[in-house]
């Protein structure tokens, strides 16, 4: 027991925990649900499609092999939600919620996991940082069930109205994309509420409120969202989002829905530039979209939610630090300068690394499904990208995919929803770097 005790502490670094706390989710929400009584039939689910079910949840993704509401029972259907929301909040913050509640004293390997899982900046305070976590995550996903829920109950009644208006507001608010509407058209998403202004801007609003991250809401609620007063981060975070809406949100306008009523253009651009960054529902089917808005799609995806929220993906600060520095090494500065500060450049050579390891398995996925499906590659691209960037949207490809195909998007969406970072310091032992510095020499490139 000694040895067993001392092996762990030399090995299962912060980074390991974390990865090993959503492998060992996803394992326990598949043996729930390929039992008899997830499914609405009462028939065991194959486990594969369980664990693809329960990968997706965890990983707040939203492809989904079978339609939500049609396949799964109540008790399925509540098994996925919790999934989704322990996901969504992160393993780690929900085992530090267990200690909490029972009393257990949270050492200092315990604060460092929390600290490394929501991306916190100090161990200092992480106790109640986490706190703070769960309060926001609960009054928004309160706030958005409360102001769905007078829509649902009159096209679904009472008891059902409810049920759907917590599931789709947790949905969205950890941008898992799961959804319920399949009892009226199975894989449709949102798109019988198309035309529904006021769920539309219900649903949109989640979203960004859970992409934006947990950080950034701490940082406007303690500066009263005061801009100048802002962290660095904070800024980038609000100026990327706000523009990663509104350059798609034209293109979709005038270039993608141009035949639409002005009215259901608006709704229809606006909804498909909020939802592709990690969200996963949608309200015009992406089979009929052409391959120029799939692009755009697949870019946006990739690009993900905020650093420490819900969201998964390459993350929108990795995006942003990149074009920063882009614009400031085109422009021959010494410095990588933003909003009066300057970035660090391990942050920038962080933010490269993760885009070539993104950008990799993007192409070997895309390209490997396509030779194993024999499907176009922008459509195994986009559910590549979509299982990467844990989003969910789906051409309508999914269901039908062979069982390799399918283990390659749990992976995707496993390496999406833990990070390309926490892979990467998880496998290298940091005892290990090199020391030594190797002579200089140039290479010319350009």
């Amino acid at each position: 027991m000694d040895r067993l005790r001392i092996f762990v502490q030399d090995h299962l670094t912060s980074f390991r925990t974390i990865l090993l706390g959503f492998f060992l989710l996803i394992l326990a929400g598949a043996a729930v649900l390929a039992l008899p009584v997830s499914s609405a039939s009462h028939v065991p689910t194959p486990f594969l499609d369980a664990l693809f079910t329960s990968a997706s949840a965890v990983c707040v993704t939203g492809l989904i092999v079978f339609d939500t509401a049609i396949h799964w029972s109540q008790f399925g259907k509540l098994v996925i939600l919790i999934l989704i929301q322990i996901g969504g909040l992160g393993v780690v913050t929900a085992a530090a919620v267990t200690w909490m509640v029972t009393g257990k004293k949270i050492g200092i390997l315990q604060r460092l996991t929390m600290q490394d899982s929501m991306s916190a900046p100090k161990i200092g305070g992480i106790v109640r940082f986490t706190l703070f976590v769960l309060k926001i995550t609960f009054l928004i996903e309160l706030a958005g069930a409360a102001a769905l829920a007078p829509v649902f109950i009159s096209d679904f009644g009472p008891y059902r109205g409810i049920f759907y208006a917590v599931f789709h507001s947790v949905s969205a608010f950890c941008n898992a994309g799961f959804d319920l509407m399949g009892v009226r058209s199975p894989f449709s998403s949102l798109t019988g509420y198309s035309d529904h202004t006021w769920v539309n801007g219900v649903i949109m609003a989640l979203i960004i409120f859970g992409g934006i991250g947990f950080l950034t809401w701490e940082d406007l609620l303690a500066n009263r969202f005061r801009f100048r007063r802002l962290k660095l981060q904070t800024k980038i975070i609000l100026t990327s989002t706000g523009l990663l809406i509104a350059v798609p949100f034209l293109y979709f306008l005038f270039f993608e829905f141009e035949n639409f009523p002005l009215h259901q253009r608006i709704l229809y651009a606006l909804f498909q530039a909020v939802t592709p960054r990690t969200a996963g529902f949608n309200t015009f089917d992406y089979g009929k979209m052409s391959e120029g808005g799939l692009l755009m799609t697949v870019i946006l995806m990739l690009t993900g939610g905020a650093p420490g929220s819900t969201a998964g993906g390459l993350k929108i600060t990795t995006l942003s630090v990149l074009v920063i520095a882009g614009r400031s090494y085109l422009l021959r500065r010494e410095d990588v300068n933003c909003f009066h500060r300057r970035l660090e450049p391990s942050t920038v050579q962080n933010a490269f690394a993760l885009l070539m390891v993104y950008l990799g398995l993007l192409i070997g996925g895309t390209m490997l499904i396509s030779h194993i499906e024999s499907l176009p590659v922008i459509r195994t691209m986009f559910e590549c990208a979509s299982a990467l960037g844990t989003v969910g949207l789906s051409t309508g490809i999914t269901p039908g995919l062979s069982a390799a195909s399918k283990i390659i998007l749990i992976l995707f969406m496993y390496f999406g929803r833990t990070g390309g970072l926490t892979l990467a310091y998880a496998a290298v032992d940091a005892k290990r770097y090199l020391r030594a510095r190797y002579p200089i020499e140039g290479v010319t490139v350009g």
